[in-house]
């Protein structure tokens, strides 16, 4: 049971500190909406779960403002 003990990795954080998590950003929420349009988890997206709180009804407010769409159903 001698287990080679890797360090733990560091992540780089998928928001920077001086981004600001709102509706009107569309090209921050893009990024964490899928090609279907489906907004990514939290352990994809490498968010805390405030920011992914954020991040959730940020994207439902710009959906219901038409600043992204609901589902991407182009074929």
């Amino acid at each position: 049971m001698n287990k080679s003990r890797r360090p733990p990795r560091r992540r780089s954080p998928s928001i920077n500190c001086d981004e600001i998590i709102e509706y009107k950003n569309t090209s921050l929420l893009r990024r964490f909406v899928s090609e279907q349009g489906k907004i990514l988890s939290k352990r994809i997206n490498r968010l805390t779960s405030k920011q992914q709180r954020l991040v959730a009804t940020a994207v439902k407010r710009a959906r219901i403002l038409a600043l992204l769409p609901f589902s991407n159903n182009e074929n």
